[in-house]
């Protein structure tokens, strides 16, 4: 095949690639690994350079940061930093400036999703304890966790990426704090706005009390079944409004011999075994349940085991954890595990399916029953982060010395060019697992697979589109945009367009794609391409328009009630004040 053909094939995938990941039904590493696989097939990848991304440096970096990361929060080292720092009784705008601050110095240092998993426990128990909702705090949490990414090289996988392409274009990568003198201003004013403005612009729907009042409790779709001396036998549904106002649940269906009827089952009288559909928090439920004389769907699973404490837990689903698009009834939840899933709560939204049926969605929050002493492991199997704080008691505090000096010697010693960074960071491992910090079972889950694919995917499907001369001709329509204007408004653009992608697409596959555009336009222009590079970096990394463009975004999405439209009210002015930061910044510490 001639050039142009290779160039509009790729162009016509990468079109169907961005067109799959905006559609969201098909998860983004399924869908890059097929156009890769698509591509070698074509021969628009050669055969040679096929899976040439999975030992790529980039990706091995983030392989390795997100083991060092499991590590760090293993040894309580983070956690105890966090807990000294946060403490109850301060005002909102001072727990959110501390809040914001600790994240990002965090995410500086180990992977911001990573980061914000070990904060977001502790700010929504603060936000229980200060009576306040957790929309106000949660959302800003999430912004400056991805901000703190900026300032190094491993804080986030688009910093690792930039670095790679530099060293194929220049012959040497950027080091682990070429991008601390942007990254830290820009991270700096962005929490600044974040703490001083920023959070007084996230919607909270009914809940704007400013802070007055209970922190509004999510609200679960659940299923209760009727035992044979409830109270509520032979009575019908719709009698039942006064005492179910009190209780604070609302019946919103009714399952009998495993169908539910239909409608909302108004006029039926209860029968002994009927499950009630109920809407309420998990308070609630447990209290209907208590009064009414009701029992769980699957009580029947823990009768005799009274040795073992019965407890509820809540836990948000994030992305590419193990029970993402599935069911409880398809992990086997109850009868392999003997864990219940007694709720699912998906921002207000009811549902016709079985809750046991009901195919979860990253960002739902999980109403969990089962012993007392497996639900952490099993919230821990699923992929599942608990909204309380976790038991310290599982913590090895007493290895947190270990933990952050082997990594501290790390990132000395490639800071120093005694080491690379990959070495260092599988030195770190090493220590790691050796003190069993990270356990051998927590190795391989402790790396997000998806993120890897798509990289290992993705990079040789860019190498061709350079290859093809693709790249240099989107760099050359960017220019043409822009004649006249000078370098200074072509990096404007640049940005503008990188931030844009990100906030659609996954950020390490717009740092992919935009870096040889970067460079293509600095070759075109005759100017420096680290200018160019540094704002890919910072433009695909902020992504705060859309709960899909950063992992953290969507995470916090399900706890913090937001809804997908919630974002961009903080997240554009935010987005522009990035831009208005760095920019100069860039131009000064990199210039043209």
């Amino acid at each position: 095949m001639g050039m142009i053909s290779d160039q509009t094939i790729l162009f016509c995938l990468l079109g169907v690639v961005f067109g799959l990941l905006l559609w969201g039904k098909v998860r983004y590493d399924l869908v890059a690994f097929g156009a890769l696989i698509i591509a070698i097939v074509i021969g628009v990848v050669p055969q040679e350079e096929a899976f040439s991304g999975f030992g790529h440096r980039a990706t091995i970096i983030i392989a390795l940061v997100l083991i060092v990361s499991r590590g760090l929060s293993n040894s309580g080292a983070i956690e105890l930093v966090a807990r000294y720092l946060i403490v109850g009784g301060r005002s909102l705008f001072v727990h959110i400036g501390v809040m914001s601050g600790v994240a990002a110095l965090l995410s500086a240092v180990m992977n911001n999703v990573a980061a914000l998993s070990l904060l977001m426990p502790i700010d929504i128990q603060a936000a229980k304890k200060a009576k306040r909702s957790a929309a106000l705090t949660l959302m800003p949490l999430s912004f400056a966790s991805i901000l703190g990414g900026l300032i190094t090289l491993i804080g986030t996988p688009p910093n690792i990426i930039i670095a790679s392409f530099r060293e194929q274009a220049l012959g040497e990568p950027f080091g682990m704090f070429d991008f601390t003198p942007v990254g830290a201003v820009t991270a700096v004013a962005g929490i600044a706005f974040i703490v001083v403005i920023g959070w007084r612009l996230v919607p909270l729907g009914d809940n704007d009390a400013g802070g007055e009042g209970p922190p509004p409790q999510e609200d679960y779709i659940a299923e209760v079944k009727v035992a044979e001396n409830s109270s509520l036998i032979e009575r019908q549904v719709r009698d039942l409004d006064a005492e179910m106002d009190e209780a604070d649940v609302v019946i919103t269906g009714l399952v009998r011999r495993g169908k539910r009827l239909p409608g909302r089952a108004r006029r039926e009288l209860i029968r002994e075994g009927d499950i009630l559909v109920i809407e309420a928090d998990a308070e609630h439920i447990d209290a209907f349940v208590g009064a009414f004389n009701l029992e769980y769907v699957g009580a029947e699973k823990y009768r005799g085991q009274t040795d073992e404490a019965l407890a509820l837990i809540e836990a948000v689903v994030p992305e590419n954890s193990r029970i993402e698009g599935r069911s409880a009834l398809s992990v086997r939840l109850l009868y392999r595990h003997g864990i219940t899933l007694l709720g699912v709560s998906r921002h207000g939204k009811t549902f016709r399916e079985r809750v046991r049926k009901l195919e979860t969605r990253a960002g739902d929050v999980l109403l969990l029953l089962g012993p007392l002493e497996r639900l952490d492991d099993i919230v821990k199997w699923l992929g599942c982060l608990p909204l309380k704080e976790r038991d310290l008691q599982v913590i090895q505090r007493q290895k947190a010395l270990i933990a952050v000096a082997s990594f501290a010697l790390a990132i000395a010693a490639a800071t120093f060019g005694i080491i690379h960074l990959p070495e260092a960071l599988a030195l770190v491992c090493m220590v790691m697992v050796g003190f069993s910090i990270v356990p051998l079972k927590e190795i391989y889950t402790s790396i997000e697979w998806p993120v890897i694919v798509l990289l290992g995917s993705m990079i040789p499907i860019g190498a061709a589109l350079e290859a093809s001369g693709g790249t240099a001709l989107i760099a050359q329509q960017v220019i043409n945009f822009s004649e006249g204007y000078g370098p200074v408004v072509v990096l404007t653009l640049l940005m503008v367009v990188t931030m844009t992608l990100s906030d659609l697409l996954n950020n390490a596959a717009t740092a992919i794609i935009a870096a040889p555009i970067g460079i293509d336009i600095a070759s075109r222009l005759g100017v420096s391409p680290d200018p160019f590079l540094m704002a890919v970096a910072i433009a695909a990394s902020c992504a705060f328009l859309t709960p899909i463009g950063h992992q953290n975004n969507t995470l916090v999405m399900g706890p913090g009630g937001y809804r997908f439209a919630d974002y961009w009210r903080m997240g554009l002015p935010l987005e522009i004040v990035v831009i208005a930061v760095s920019l100069p910044m860039i131009l000064w510490v990199w210039p043209l």
